[in-house]
């Protein structure tokens, strides 16, 4: 398929009416959808905003390339669009954007489909291709243009004779941008022009949609003088082990490819040494800085821990409707089925903790962190550290194992195969449950009783103030030592039979509720900030919330602490007060909305709990808006 073949003069709109980058996604997209392109439009322009949110598609000099892969594309098309006025699109270059070209590829686009587009990017990186659209006149002069340009593969610098004598290139790239249908291939004409200049002979292989193109052989990168790994995503870079590796964004194999290549020649990178890691290749690249290498490695545990949270929850739920005493064999609610699945449901969040802490720390050191991590977890269950223990004990399996590796490297080649199966496990495994046992589990444990003490002193004073407290620790680190803390008080204190203690449990759970109600809340009335994977767990968190299930809001604040825990820690610390001074008071200690039914001024206490979850939504929003401004901000300095 020839690029030309992609555009359609009914979706070539020579001067678009829209003056704001939200506005033209939108215009652009309903275009798509008029042309019966798209089968629904908000879907595709979900997914544009979703993309958008990793990067911008302002690449710069006048162009933004705005894409998206989306079951809602019937057919792989173009929407051509110019303003020649131009409009802010968070180019990195800062230069407002004047054409667009609105890329949509089906879920099933083909090879063929996805090669033409990816001759979109090297076509407008030919200052010619560019001028003749802005100068075009007509549709048809637009059409001819990507006929005349998309003919012309740009000339190959892979041969490029140089002075050095060298078997294969002298410089090595792999460009791979999050979608693989721009980025990537703009990068690798970017620095195959940069090459050219430079008077070097260059080969870059592509991780883009259509799989891995030109790929890079052992004998060339053995030869090579430098790699350059342009990526955004994970990209396989142990075989580059012992040569100088540049590691930087895609974008910058766009923007900065000159000075890339003259880095790369001087050979002015660091010497790449392999983790020996099939996990996560990218996270231990070379020029990776920490805060980049740390939230890969968070991101890795949380993902792989959130279906256990959705499944515990989901399960969790359905069995409170029927009855919440439903799962107790003692109680004339008791169903088998119902007991049957809160028991699935307690198990799979169980392992929550562990799960976190083991990929945290397979993503690492592969799988002997999996091991470490997971005892460490586990550790953390059983000794009160709970969430935040989780967390610290992934990172420390990562330590421990990179340590065993250094300790151990003295041994002879033939103990390689042993190391990974019996000394890294057994010796890290040991060494993590005596940290945990010694060091972390009991200091944890000392404040937890201690927090339930100083919340018991509190009883007979200010209510407000009190619901004020706990409601915030049912936020703080949601089902940790913290958040078990202020449960643990209001389950005493109802114990007691007290009507204060009915109301401390009130306000107990009010807080619990609020977490992720005001994620749910927040992905469902600003969606945009938020991507699709949160969208759909946002979702769910109505149901979680319902039901007094906190932890359905832990892979969002594990992802995102400084703005997520501050947010949810006010809304149910704003619950908690309201819930005390309308006296709302439960009998029992569990059940969210299924125990409305039997408590004390329920009226008051919904009203506590909207309030609640209204400005934990409101907070959060914002601090994510800020932080989608400051990232765009950024990116147009």
């Amino acid at each position: 398929m020839q690029l030309f073949e992609l555009f359609d003069q009914k979706l070539i709109i020579l001067d678009i009416p829209t003056t704001t980058k939200d506005e033209t996604i939108a215009y652009l997209a309903n275009a798509l959808g008029d042309a019966g392109r798209v089968s629904d439009v908000q879907t595709y322009i979900d997914a544009l905003h979703e993309r958008e949110a990793l990067s911008s598609t302002g690449i710069g000099e006048g162009i933004a390339i705005p894409h998206a892969k989306s079951s809602a594309v019937k057919e792989a098309t173009i929407v051509f669009g110019r303003k020649l006025s131009g409009m802010d699109w968070q180019s990195l270059d800062g230069a407002p954007a004047q054409l667009f070209f609105m890329i949509a590829a089906p879920e099933g686009a083909d090879n063929t489909h996805l090669q033409a587009l990816a001759q979109l990017s090297k076509v407008l990186l030919q200052p010619t291709a560019k001028a003749a659209l802005l100068g075009a006149t007509d549709s048809a002069t637009i059409i001819d243009v990507f006929k005349r340009f998309g003919e012309q593969p740009t000339k190959s610098v892979e041969t490029i004779p140089t002075t050095a004598v060298v078997s294969g290139p002298e410089i090595l790239a792999v460009t791979a941008c999050p979608t693989g249908i721009a980025h990537t291939f703009m990068a690798e004409e970017k620095l195959k022009q940069a090459a050219q200049k430079a008077g070097v002979s260059i080969k870059v292989e592509t991780n883009g949609q259509a799989g891995i193109e030109n790929a890079l052989t052992a004998a060339e990168i053995a030869n090579a003088k430098t790699i350059i790994v342009a990526a955004d995503k994970k990209v396989e870079t142990n075989r580059f082990d012992g040569k100088h590796v540049i590691t930087v964004p895609v974008a910058d194999g766009i923007y900065k490819a000159d000075e890339l290549i003259e880095k790369a020649s001087k050979q002015e990178a660091k010497i790449f040494k392999a983790e020996h890691s099939s996990s996560d290749e990218a996270a231990s690249t070379a020029d990776e800085t920490i805060g980049r290498k740390f939230y890969k490695h968070l991101m890795n545990g949380v993902s792989n821990m959130l279906p256990f949270v959705i499944a515990g929850g989901i399960l969790i739920a359905i069995s409170f409707m029927f009855g919440i005493h439903s799962a107790d064999p003692m109680s004339a609610e008791y169903n088998t089925f119902a007991a049957a699945l809160k028991q699935i449901g307690d198990l799979s969040f169980g392992v929550i903790v562990p799960i976190l802490a083991g990929f945290i720390g397979m993503s690492i050191a592969d799988r002997p962190g999996l091991v470490v991590g997971f005892v460490g977890g586990l550790l953390a269950n059983v000794g009160g550290a709970g969430f935040l223990g989780g967390l610290l004990a992934g990172f420390l399996a990562g330590g421990i194992i990179i340590a065993l590796r250094k300790g151990l490297s003295w041994l002879p080649k033939p103990f390689e195969g042993l190391k990974a199966i019996f000394l890294f496990p057994v010796l890290g495994a040991v060494i993590m449950g005596l940290i945990m046992i010694f060091l972390v589990n009991e200091p944890v444990a000392f404040l937890n009783e201690s927090l339930q003490s100083f919340v018991a002193s509190m009883s007979g004073g200010n209510k407000v103030l009190l619901g004020l407290l706990l409601g915030g620790m049912m936020a703080i680190d949601m089902g940790g030592p913290i958040n078990k803390a202020a449960y643990v008080t209001g389950a005493a204190l109802l114990a007691s039979g007290s009507e204060a203690g009915q109301e401390v449990m009130a306000a107990v759970m009010a807080g619990g509720m609020v977490p992720p109600l005001a994620i749910a809340v927040s992905v469902t009335v600003f969606p945009k900030l938020w991507s699709q994977r949160d969208r759909e767990a946002g979702y769910l968190n109505y149901v979680m919330g319902a039901s007094f299930i906190t932890e359905g809001a832990i892979p969002f604040a594990a992802s995102n602490p400084l703005r997520v825990i501050p947010a949810l820690a006010i809304g149910a610390a704003t619950t908690g007060a309201l819930s005390m001074f309308f006296g709302a008071a439960s009998p029992a200690p569990h059940g969210g909305i299924f125990v409305f039914p039997v408590m004390t001024n329920v009226g008051g206490y919904i009203i506590a709990i909207v309030a609640g979850t209204l400005v934990g939504a409101i907070i959060l929003s914002a601090l994510m808006k800020k932080q989608q401004n400051a990232a765009g901000g950024a990116r147009t300095k």
